[in-house]
C-alpha cells in the first residue's frame, strides 16, 4: 500500500513538474517519437513539418569534415565485423532550415550498402536514413542520456542523446549512431 502512494505521488510530481514546464513535456514527446521510430530522418522532418521550424522542413545533413573516428572494439562487435572490415565515419548536423536539430556520429559498414549509397553519404548533404531508406533499416536505441532535466529555467544547447544500432529489413546490423538532440527541436 506504503509502495502504491509513492508511485501516485511520484506520478503526481512529476505531472506537475510537466505542466509547469512545456519544454520538458515537449522534449519527452519527440524523445517517445524517436524511440518508437524506424526512422529518426524521418520523424525529425515530421517533427520539423508539424511545428513550422522552417519554411522547407526537409531535413539536410550538414558534413562535418575532417575529424575520423575509428570504431571500438564493442561497436565493431555490435556491428558484427572483424577487425579487417572496413567501417567508414560520418559526422553531420542534421538541419531544418537554419535549425541544427540534432548532432550525429555515425559508423556504418559500407560493405553493407550499394556503392550508389556509399556515394551520396561521401558527397552530399543527404542524411543517413533518407541514404539507406531502400534497405527499409529499423533502429535499435541501445542507450537514452537525457542531458536536460527540465528543472531549469534555461534550456541548454544539448537536451538529450540516443545510442542506436541501425539494422537491414533481415535484421543484419550495418550502422551504429550517437546522436545528441538540440534545444532548436523546442522552437
Amino acid at each position: 500500500m506504503q509502495k502504491r502512494i509513492l508511485l501516485i505521488l511520484f506520478a503526481t510530481l512529476a505531472f506537475a513538474q510537466d505542466a509547469v514546464s512545456p519544454a520538458r513535456l515537449l522534449m519527452q514527446t519527440l524523445n517517445a517519437e524517436l524511440l518508437e521510430s524506424r526512422s529518426a530522418t524521418a520523424t525529425l522532418e515530421k517533427w520539423c513539418r508539424e511545428r513550422k521550424l522552417a519554411a522547407d522542413p526537409k531535413i539536410i545533413a550538414n558534413l562535418i569534415r575532417g575529424e575520423q573516428k575509428g570504431p571500438s572494439q564493442e561497436q565493431r562487435s555490435r556491428l558484427e565485423v572483424t577487425e579487417s572490415d572496413p567501417v567508414k565515419y560520418r559526422r553531420v548536423q542534421l538541419m531544418c532550415g537554419a535549425n541544427v536539430l540534432s548532432e550525429a556520429e555515425n559508423w556504418y559498414v559500407p560493405g553493407r550498402l550499394t556503392a550508389e549509397m556509399n556515394r551520396t553519404l561521401e558527397t552530399t548533404t543527404t542524411p543517413f536514413g533518407a541514404a539507406v531508406q531502400t534497405l527499409e533499416p529499423y533502429r535499435k536505441t541501445f542507450s537514452v542520456k537525457m542531458l536536460w532535466s527540465g528543472t531549469t529555467a534555461e534550456i541548454p544547447t544539448a537536451l538529450f542523446e540516443h545510442r542506436a544500432l541501425v539494422f537491414t529489413k533481415e535484421g543484419k546490423p550495418f550502422a551504429e549512431v550517437i546522436e545528441i538532440y538540440q534545444r532548436a527541436l523546442l522552437n
